[in-house]
């Protein structure tokens, strides 16, 4: 086929093409997630949130919160004090790193400054809104089920009813912080 019936075949068709062809759906990115982006979906959660520098301290159902990040390092970690680390057994450090690798989730137990916490570390820009509440409510299950189940909560295997708590707290969290 000589060139320029070519081009002329590619000119004409193409057009053709895209005109049977429907156009992919537009999926809108959150925008990155900064330390105000952050704070504002938190003080819809609780209006009483306290920032200082780069912590805000805050409560979901009566249990402290604090989320600390670095936009320089691209960094934040949402954390739940749980105990005091004195007194940790051989036996209950061992518990908490299988929960760790299986049933904290996204969430993990950690020690420091003598503490035992539960936290929740990710890369801070492309955190999206419902990441961030996830994060919260998988933070709040592993200092709650501290000591029995041992986990996150968002996936829950069974016919319990953990599950349907765990999954109220994320939809209430959602609603709360909606608008933003």
């Amino acid at each position: 086929m000589p060139r320029l019936a070519l081009a002329l075949l590619i000119a004409f068709a193409a057009p053709l093409a895209a005109q049977d062809t429907p156009a992919p759906p537009v999926i809108e990115a959150e925008p990155p997630m900064t330390m105000l982006r952050m704070a504002e979906i938190i003080r819809a959660i609780d209006p009483e949130a306290v920032p200082a520098g780069n912590t805000i301290q805050f409560t979901i159902d009566d249990i402290p919160l604090v989320v600390i990040a670095d936009p320089r390092a691209d960094r934040m970690r949402a954390m739940v004090p749980i105990r005091s680390a004195a007194g940790l057994s051989a036996e209950e450090l061992m518990r908490l790193m299988q929960a760790n690798f299986d049933s904290a989730l996204d969430a993990r137990y950690a020690v420091a400054q003598g503490r035992l916490w539960g936290v929740f570390i990710h890369p801070l820009s492309p955190l999206e809104k419902d990441q961030l509440l996830s994060a919260f409510v998988q933070t709040i299950n592993v200092a709650r089920t501290y000591g029995q189940t041992y986990s996150g909560g968002a996936t829950v295997f069974g016919g319990g009813d953990s599950n349907g708590l765990y999954q109220d707290l994320l939809k209430e969290l959602l609603k709360k912080g909606e608008d933003i």
